[in-house]
């Protein structure tokens, strides 16, 4: 099939990413300073889709304003769900626009996946199927979700597998006809919510022709903080962010002669490196950073408006933006224990998340694991440990 609509989910907040996601969704999230949906319309247009449909609802100005109503010259239309209750109820909000027989696609706003997932999707997403599935061979299914598959037919749907059955990875990927919305009407919600996986499951149960197309590419889900920073190697390693120095640090920035860069590192527009600092490797510098003489920024995603003053070191670091770290304050990096609502997650490899505008002083330090939420504000010389609430001042 040479062409189709797409229809991209990115309604969600992303609570899993607090408290990065305070103000702003997941889909909008930096990956390597574009945020995490650009990646996914770039897919979509790369594999031939000529009409997208967004679906909104959590920050939907973030979105809106930032992508407007073209992008790459293919036509954008926003709808807005206006609760968010599950994405199955996020696609019976766009119903309208999708009861001829027309095939469609469906993906996710906040997982990055390259064109070539689209496209084999795309040409199985024909004949007398209710649905057809992206599905990749992953080693780490059990984080994400399962199908087991029986001669081209995806027969079961689990999500968090922990079996020794052979499962491949739900690639989030879809092909659907108007079957679709029956079968989110039919499928019991749970907790209140509405999801795609229970609507293919009950697909499945009533027998109706559920394909799984198996393909490979790059395919990437941040689902917790220390995931962002595996998203710079992620994208380096499929080619994705220039295969040249040259080709990753934006002409308006400003890299001091005697700073050393360590490859790869991506430097955003208007962002300036101070003498003698270092930089990287696997390092991202969003729009108007300015990185200090001295400072050390290695194995971090550093936000836009952002200021690390000099003589700082930030290892394993997420920051938001507009933040400001003192000078000679230290984040040594992972691995650490970090408190993920009433979940703690031992030993994940995360120096700090330091959320939207948060000040540092000078020589604070920050134990591995910390979260420090928005317009936090750390004092001179103090000693962070644990997760630090928005509005907070530690001395």
């Amino acid at each position: 099939m040479d062409s189709m609509s797409a229809v991209v989910l990115a309604a969600g907040e992303g609570v899993r990413l607090r408290p990065l996601t305070r103000h702003r969704p997941k889909p909008m999230l930096p990956a390597a300073n574009k945020p995490i949906l650009a990646y996914v319309l770039d897919g979509l247009i790369e594999a031939g889709v000529s009409d997208i449909t967004v679906v909104v609802g959590y920050g939907r100005t973030r979105v809106q304003d930032h992508f407007g109503p073209t992008y790459r010259n293919v036509p954008l239309t926003y709808v807005r769900q206006r609760k968010q209750l599950g994405s199955g109820h996020a696609l019976l909000s766009v119903e309208q626009r999708f009861e001829d027989e027309e095939p469609f696609l469906v993906v996710y706003g906040d997982q990055i996946l390259d064109s070539g997932i689209v496209r084999a999707v795309m040409e199985e997403t024909t004949g007398d199927a209710a649905a057809t599935i992206g599905v990749l061979d992953h080693n780490r299914v059990e984080h994400y979700g399962g199908v087991i598959m029986d001669d081209g037919r995806a027969v079961e749907l689990v999500e968090r597998p922990s079996d020794e059955r052979k499962y491949r990875l739900n690639a989030g990927v879809y092909g659907f006809r108007s079957d679709i919305f029956e079968a989110i009407r039919n499928a019991d919600p749970r907790e209140g919510e509405h999801s795609l996986i229970d609507a293919l499951s009950w697909l499945i149960e009533s027998e109706a022709t559920v394909r799984g197309t198996i393909t490979d590419g790059l395919w990437v889900d941040a689902t917790y903080p220390w995931d962002l920073l595996d998203v710079i190697r992620d994208l380096t390693e499929a080619g994705l962010l220039g295969a040249s120095r040259e080709e990753r640090i934006d002409d308006s920035a400003s890299v001091h002669e005697t700073a050393v860069v360590r490859d790869p590192v991506v430097i955003g527009p208007d962002t300036e490196v101070g003498p003698g600092a270092v930089l990287g490797p696997y390092t991202s510098l969003g729009e108007n950073v300015t990185v200090e003489s001295g400072a050390v920024v290695e194995e971090s995603l550093i936000d836009s408006d952002t200021r690390v003053g000099p003589n700082a070191t930030l290892v394993d670091c997420i920051t938001g933006q507009g933040v400001s770290i003192g000078p000679a304050s230290t984040v040594p990096g992972g691995p650490g224990d970090v408190r993920i609502g009433d979940r703690v997650f031992e030993r994940e490899r995360l120096g700090a998340v330091i959320a939207d505008r948060v000040r540092v002083g000078g020589g604070a330090v920050f134990e591995p694991g910390t979260m420090v939420g928005f317009d936090a504000t750390v004092r001179t010389g103090a000693r962070i440990d644990g997760p630090i609430a928005e509005g907070t001042e530690v001395r």
